[in-house]
């Protein structure tokens, strides 16, 4: 439980705040995209070596490399836009994916893979997950104000600095290992619930970025901590209870926020100028 504790609040700290890019760029389906696109990889993986966690997280942080210069490349010379392409390659590679690990596997590898389980977190597994949040959060200090303009008008960080589609693959990159980490402990299909939700449920809070950035991780590492108590006295999955507890924070969110239903209700009500 220690372990996993500690996992979860690191996974929290370094995934939120990435969330709340990627809503900001409207591009919150691509976490989803990316957590399913690691899946061959992880296969590949298993199928190489087991249950190692080496190959494992080397395995799907090269499929989910691949799934986003596959994306970026249809996207430049195709008309598809970026999120159709992502979810062409997603959908792909969790069919191949699956196709893998039931073939070679047994029912067990798959749940395993598919839902993580992080009462199961090794020191390994720690040590991955707290250096990938330690240096997902020194990458975003370091180019924050980079990651800020091509969020907002990547056109202008282009004709500034030439550099803005590296900032971009940078920033996917942190994103993909990221979920590779967070597949070890919650599986690939629960993985993206700790980047997205909390960062959603921070922008219903706060207008300002950095305000979003620490509610997001705020109500992270509160969702873990609620979810790995409640997985414990009441016996079920953790992962899906963590994910579950976010879900909680949301509706809470949408109920309470000054952007949600509360907050819109009362600006209505207000008589006009």
């Amino acid at each position: 439980m220690r372990r996993a504790l500690a996992a979860t609040l690191a996974l929290a700290l370094g995934s939120a705040p990435l969330g709340v890019l990627l809503t900001l760029r409207r591009m919150s389906l691509v976490g989803d995209a990316l957590a399913h696109a690691v899946l061959p990889g992880v296969a590949v993986g298993f199928l190489l070596a087991g249950l190692s966690l080496p190959a494992l997280s080397l395995g799907g942080f090269i499929a989910g490399v691949v799934v986003v210069l596959g994306a970026a490349w249809v996207s430049r010379f195709t008309d598809l836009k970026e999120d159709a392409s992502f979810a062409a390659g997603y959908l792909i590679a969790l069919a191949v994916g699956v196709l893998l690990i039931s073939s070679h596997g047994t029912q067990l590898d798959l749940l395993h893979i598919l839902f993580g389980n992080i009462l199961g977190v090794d020191r390994d597994g720690l040590v991955l997950v707290a250096g990938v949040a330690s240096v997902t959060l020194l990458a975003m200090a370091v180019l924050y104000r980079a990651f800020l303009l091509e969020s907002f008008d990547p056109g202008y960080l282009r004709s500034m600095s030439g550099a803005g589609g590296l900032y971009q693959v940078v920033f996917l990159l942190l994103v993909v290992a990221n979920l590779v980490a967070a597949f070890q402990v919650m599986g690939t299909l629960m993985a993206v619930g700790l980047m997205m939700l909390p960062a959603v449920s921070a922008r219903l809070w706060h207008a300002m970025l950095p305000a979003q950035l620490l509610n997001a991780a705020a109500q992270a590492v509160v969702a873990g901590y609620a979810g790995l108590l409640v997985s414990f006295h009441a016996d079920l999955p953790s992962g899906p209870v963590i994910v579950m507890c976010s879900g909680a924070l949301y509706a809470v969110s949408l109920l309470l926020a000054p952007q949600g239903w509360r907050g819109n209700r009362r600006r209505a009500a207000m008589p006009p100028l």
